[in-house]
């Protein structure tokens, strides 16, 4: 035979490792080298994402509001001047000014509601930013996983045109039909469909990944030689949900609510105001008159409205807290369960590969016997090409779904 059948073994081999590499590991769980660089992917969007800026906008507009709480009501002047005829005794103008005032407490009490207001919107960004860094994450992973389907369906098309080869030589010998080799070039035309199709799955997945970070869409970014499978996974206490900013939300909407109930009780109370009224007589003396003025809401409806309103508010908070508070439980252990099952088909393929491999290399020897079966090597070169796949899938997968736990769990 033309070929040598211990080079066209270590080739299979090689081709069977592809992907095993170990390289760098995941952020969090793996070597520094991944780590580091997903971390600046994730840095970078965090600080250019246009959906992190409009919430901090949000939360800058809530400080704002701060400082226009600390103000008092428009200080009020007024003024009249008699055009005519001037008539002894008679009040010629008048010129005054008032200024209303609040409760004792009631501006320091605007103050307190518009920080608890504040404080509530300083959480959406962490919960913004959360979101941004697993998104970005997932859509790293799926670029992982197309470069590497893309590597796999390389070196099988070059594993077949060495399968090609060998049936030409067994052509020639008359050990093989002229159909072994058609076989072969149509699963090669095959390989490349699939190539190009997963080229076109990549351009679109990095422009995706460029616009989480707001940047040009074809910019090219660097992407792992490799993930490893973590020896074990981590437990999750289920118990750290109740810090995440999702639930931590409701809390602070809850002192948004009683801040806005204080403040309904300062307004409730009495206002007042002083002011001074000047009066221009034309023969008497001219009169400088201090003013003091009360409002009192003997008409209180509203302010009672309100507390009832704050006090609904309050517990329709608690039941959405403990909604959402299970809406969290029941994806943060969906998300368990899929990454636990991802290690499962990991491991798996691991196996079946193994097996492949030794299925291949039994018919390989039978190639120096001229007793080779092209067909049976196309049908474990397909099985070993979908244990491939499904192992690059189920990889990804595993850390698509750590992603999400650590959404759910990060402190």
């Amino acid at each position: 035979m033309n070929l040598n059948l211990n080079t066209i073994i270590r080739f299979r081999r090689s081709q069977f490792r592809i992907g095993g590499i170990v390289l760098v590991a995941l952020l969090f769980f793996g070597g520094p080298s991944h780590g580091q660089q997903l971390a600046t992917y994730i840095e970078e969007a965090i600080n250019n994402n246009p959906n992190i800026q409009a919430v901090e906008k949000q939360h800058a507009i809530s400080l704002e509001k701060i400082s226009e709480t600390n103000t008092l009501p428009d200080t009020e002047f007024s003024g009249g001047y008699m055009v005519g005829t001037e008539m002894p005794m008679m009040q010629q103008g008048e010129f005054s000014v008032m200024q209303m005032l609040p409760w004792f407490g009631t501006i320091s009490a605007r103050g307190d509601y518009a920080s608890a207001l504040a404080d509530a919107d300083f959480l959406e960004i962490e919960i913004a930013k959360r979101k941004i860094a697993m998104i970005l994450s997932q859509s790293y992973y799926r670029l992982y996983q197309i470069a590497k389907k893309q590597d796999v369906l390389d070196s099988n098309i070059q594993l077949l045109q060495v399968y090609e080869r060998m049936a030409l030589t067994s052509v020639e010998v008359g050990q093989a039909s002229a159909v072994s080799v058609l076989r072969l070039q149509m699963r090669q035309n095959d390989l490349m469909e699939r190539k190009l199709v997963l080229e076109q799955d990549y351009a679109a997945e990095l422009t995706a990944f460029n616009k989480i970070m707001n940047r040009n869409e074809i910019e090219p970014i660097v992407i792992v030689d490799s993930l490893i499978m973590p020896d074990t996974d981590f437990e999750i206490d289920f118990a750290n949900l109740s810090l995440h900013p999702e639930l931590r939300k409701f809390e602070e909407l809850n002192k948004v609510v009683s801040q806005a109930d204080a403040l309904n009780k300062k307004e409730s109370a009495p206002g007042f105001g002083v002011g001074m009224e000047y009066m221009l007589y034309n023969e008497a003396s001219n009169m400088l008159m201090p003013m003091v003025t009360l409002s009192i809401p003997i008409f209180n409806k509203k302010y009672k409205s309100i507390a009832k309103q704050n006090q609904l508010q309050h517990e329709a908070l608690d039941i959405q807290k403990q909604a959402s508070e299970n809406t969290l439980i029941a994806e943060l252990q969906t998300a368990v369960r899929n990454r636990n099952a991802a290690r499962i088909s990991f491991e798996t393929q691991e196996k079946n590969l193994i097996q492949a491999q030794n299925a291949n290399e039994i018919l390989l020897k039978n190639y120096e016997t001229g007793t080779i079966d092209f067909r049976e090597v196309l049908d474990v070169q397909e099985l070993q090409l979908n244990f491939q796949i499904n192992r690059i899938e189920a990889i990804g997968a595993y850390f698509n779904y750590v992603s999400i736990i650590d959404y759910f769990t990060k402190n």
